[in-house]
């Protein structure tokens, strides 16, 4: 079976440190941006738990780990992302929007 997904300690650590990050990075607006849904660019409920409401943190992988299972664990293919958006999108590549996002001051 290709890219069974595995549940160690260390993937745990990785997912707990990355939510962290996440959250570390919202709390500064100064780095809000790299702590948003890397799928719709919508803010991310930190304060619910990890993967609890459709709005909460969920770690995505970049490349899925179906067909790329040895990055299941490599933080470079880690992004945030909300739960639903990332459940929605589950294998597919995530769908291009209009463009880039305008930055607030534009």
């Amino acid at each position: 079976m290709a890219g069974a997904r595995t549940n160690t300690r260390r993937m745990h650590r990785l997912r707990d440190e990355f939510f962290d990050d996440g959250r570390r990075y919202d709390d500064d607006p100064a780095t809000r941006q790299l702590s948003v849904c890397w799928i719709c660019k919508g803010r991310i409920d930190y304060t619910a738990g990890a993967g609890t409401t459709p709005d909460s943190h969920h770690l995505d992988h970049r490349l899925p780990v179906s067909t790329h299972p040895e990055l299941q664990e490599d933080p470079d293919n880690f992004e945030h992302a909300h739960k639903a958006c990332n459940q929605e999108r589950g294998t597919a590549a995530p769908t291009a929007g209009l463009g880039e996002e305008m930055p607030p001051w534009w």
